[in-house]
C-alpha cells in the first residue's frame, strides 16, 4: 500500500501522529529555550516558565512569506542546536573545572577529556562516548531545525489564532517580567536563550581582550634581570624538591567527609617528620584553576603569574619569563631536572622551567598496571626518582620539580602503601590494582567519590614525606601543594579555590626566613591561616631566600 493510501485510508492516525510530532518538536524546542547551563539548575520548575525567545519566534514566523520564513527557521533551529551544545559543554565545564565553556579556548580541551575516559573507563567507553557525541551534534542540529519548520508551518497554517496567542502570550511574559513574578523561586518571564548567547559573547570578547593584555603582563618581570648571584642565595647548598599532589585542595583538610581521615594522617606524618628531625610551615594558595587544567596551577606558581586559561598558558611557555625552578638553573649552583609520571610523550615546557632534562613515564621504568588515569603510584615515582637522579653523586646540589598523580580523579582504584624495598619494577601494584574499586562504581557517586579522594590523598601525603623521612638530610628542602581543588561532585558547587602548600626542612635558618609569613607550624595548615593568590608566592619565595629584584620590562 501506498503511502497516499494508508494516509487516506487511516486519517485519524494520521491526525493523532501528527499532533504528536508537533508536540515533541514544541517540547524540543522549548526545552532548549529554557535548558540551564548548570547542573545545579537542572529541576522542573525551569521549564514550566515563558520564553521571550519564543514569542519573537512567533511574531517573525507569522510576518514573513513561505521562503523566507522556511530560511529563517532552519537558520534559527541550527543556531538554537548549537546553544543547546554549548548549554551541554557548560554544564560539563562546570561541574569538572567550575566555569563555563570558553567557545575560543576549550576546544583543545576536549581531546583530554577523551583521554581521561579512556585512561579511567576503558578504550571501548572512550570510544562509545566519542561516537555518542557525534551523533548527539548532528542530532541536536538537525532535529532543531526540523522542529522549527514544523512549528513555522502549524502558525502559518492557523495565522489568525496564532495571531492572537502570541499577542497574549506576550501580555503574560511583559507582565510577568515587571512584577518579577516567580515560580517555585524561578523567574516565569525566561530570557534565558538570549542571556546565554550574551554571556557567551561578552565572554569572547574578554578573551580576545586578554590576549593582547597578556602579552603585555607576561613580559614584565621584577626578577627578570637580577643577576645570577643574587638569586635565591640563602639557599645555597639546598636539594630543593618543589611537589605538586594533584587536586590537593583545602577540601581534603576542611570537608566533613574527607577531612577526618586527611587531618588524621598530615598530623602523624607531622609527628613522624619532627621525630626525624623535619619541620614544617604551612599556608594556602588560592588557585588559578579549579577541578583540573593542572598545568594552569604549575605555571601560575612557578612564574608568579595568574595563567587562568590555555590561551594564557601558550603565551606564557613561549615567553623568556623567568620561572621559580628556573632561577636555580640560572645561577649555575644547581643540577635541575623533571620528574613527570603523568607526561606519555615529548614536554617543550621542560625549557621554561628550567630543567636540564626531565623524566616523563616511560622514563621511570614502570612495569606495572595503570591505576585509571594514573600511569604508576606515587610511592614508586618517587622511589625511581630517588634511584635515578636524587641518589647520584654530583658536584652540585638539586633542584627537582615532580609532579604526582594517585589522587587524580577518578581515584579508583587507589593504591597503597608498600614497603620501599619490595617496590622493584613496580608488578607489586599488580594485586592491588586487582583488589581496587571500578571507576565506574565510584564516579557516579558523590558519597563514594568524597571517600575515596580523600585516601588518595593520605596515600600521595604518606609516599611523600615517608619518601623524605627516608632519603631526606639536613639540606633537603621539600615545597610542596596541591595544584587545584577536586571536582564539584567532591568539593561542592560553592568550594574555594584554595589549595595547601607545606615548606619542610632540617635546617631551622630555612622556615626562619618565612616566619613573617604567619603560616601554620606543621603540615596541616589552620582554617584563619593566610590566603595569598597562586600568582604571588613565586615573587615572595623568592624574595623571603634573599633574592634581589631586577624589574625586566621588555
Amino acid at each position: 500500500m501506498r503511502l497516499a493510501d494508508w494516509r487516506t485510508a487511516h486519517p485519524i492516525a494520521v491526525r493523532n501522529t501528527g499532533w504528536t510530532i508537533t508536540a515533541l518538536a514544541a517540547v524540543l524546542v522549548l526545552g532548549a529555550l529554557l535548558m540551564p547551563d548548570t547542573l545545579g539548575a537542572l529541576h522542573a520548575n525551569w521549564f514550566i516558565r515563558i520564553p521571550v525567545e519564543a514569542i519573537i519566534g512567533a511574531a517573525v514566523a507569522l510576518a514573513l512569506p513561505r521562503r523566507p520564513r522556511l530560511v529563517v527557521a532552519v537558520l534559527s533551529g541550527a543556531a538554537l542546536g548549537v546553544m543547546t551544545i554549548v548549554n551541554l559543554l557548560n554544564m560539563g565545564f562546570w561541574e569538572y573545572l567550575g566555569r563555563p565553556f570558553n567557545v575560543i579556548l576549550d576546544w583543545s580541551l576536549l581531546p583530554d577529556a577523551q583521554s581521561y575516559i579512556k585512561d579511567s573507563m576503558g578504550g571501548a567507553v572512550a570510544i562509545e562516548a566519542a561516537v555518542g557525541a557525534v551523533v548527539l551534534v548532528l542530532l541536536a542540529l538537525t532535529l532543531m531545525a526540523l522542529a522549527m519548520v514544523r512549528l513555522s508551518n502549524l502558525l502559518a497554517r492557523n495565522k489568525q489564532v496564532a495571531t492572537r496567542a502570541t499577542l497574549v502570550a506576550t501580555t503574560v511574559w511583559v507582565l510577568c517580567s515587571a512584577l518579577s513574578l516567580q515560580i517555585m523561586g524561578v523567574p516565569i518571564a525566561s530570557d534565558r536563550m538570549a542571556g546565554g548567547v550574551k554571556s557567551q559573547a561578552r565572554l569572547v570578547r574578554a578573551t580576545l581582550r586578554d590576549e593582547a593584555a597578556f602579552q603585555k603582563i607576561a613580559r614584565v618581570d621584577a626578577f627578570g634581570d637580577t643577576p645570577p648571584s643574587q638569586l635565591v642565595p640563602d639557599l645555597r647548598g639546598k636539594d630543593m624538591v618543589f611537589t605538586f599532589i594533584e587536586s590537593y585542595g583545602r577540601s581534603a583538610i576542611e570537608d566533613p567527609v574527607e577531612a577526618p581521615g586527611v587531618d588524621a594522617t598530615l598530623d602523624a606524618r607531622t609527628q613522624a617528620l619532627a621525630k626525624a628531625g623535619f619541620h614544617a610551615k604551612s599556608g594556602w594558595l588560592t588557585s588559578a584553576t579549579y577541578g583540573g587544567s593542572s598545568w594552569l596551577g604549575h605555571s601560575t606558581t612557578m612564574s608568579g603569574l595568574w595563567i587562568s586559561n590555555q590561551q594564557r598558558y601558550r603565551t606564557l611557555m613561549a615567553s623568556d619569563h623567568m620561572s621559580l625552578t628556573e632561577a636555580f638553573k640560572k645561577t649555575g649552583d644547581w643540577d635541575t631536572v623533571g620528574i613527570m609520571p603523568g607526561v606519555q610523550q615529548s614536554w617543550p615546557e621542560s625549557k621554561f622551567y628550567g630543567l636540564d632534562s626531565y623524566r616523563n613515564s616511560a622514563h621511570l621504568g614502570y612495569k606495572g598496571p595503570k591505576f585509571s588515569w594514573s600511569t604508576m603510584p606515587d610511592q614508586y615515582t618517587l622511589q625511581q626518582f630517588q634511584n635515578l637522579e636524587h641518589s647520584k653523586k654530583r658536584s652540585k646540589p638539586l633542584m627537582s620539580l615532580i609532579i604526582l598523580t594517585s589522587s587524580h580523579q577518578p581515584w579508583a582504584p587507589i593504591p597503597r602503601m608498600v614497603p620501599w624495598n619490595d617496590l622493584g619494577d613496580g608488578s607489586i601494584f599488580n594485586g592491588i590494582h586487582a583488589a581496587g574499586k571500578n571507576p565506574s562504581d565510584i564516579i557516579t557517586s558523590s558519597p563514594k567519590s568524597q571517600a575515596e579522594y580523600g585516601k588518595s590523598v593520605q596515600y600521595s601525603v604518606t609516599a611523600l614525606t615517608q619518601w623524605l623521612e627516608r632519603y631526606g638530610n639536613d639540606n633537603t628542602v621539600l615545597v610542596f601543594l596541591g595544584d587545584h581543588q577536586p571536582i564539584a561532585r567532591v568539593s561542592g558547587n560553592h568550594a574555594s579555590r584554595d589549595v595547601p602548600i607545606s615548606i619542610v626542612a632540617k635546617d631551622p635558618k630555612v622556615l626562619d626566613k618565612i616566619d613573617s609569613w604567619g603560616w601554620t607550624d606543621g603540615l596541616r595548615p589552620a582554617h584563619d591561616a593566610p590566603v595569598w593568590k597562586m600568582s604571588a608566592f613565586r615573587d615572595r619565595f623568592l624574595t623571603a631566600y634573599g633574592s634581589t629584584p631586577h624589574p625586566k620590562k621588555n
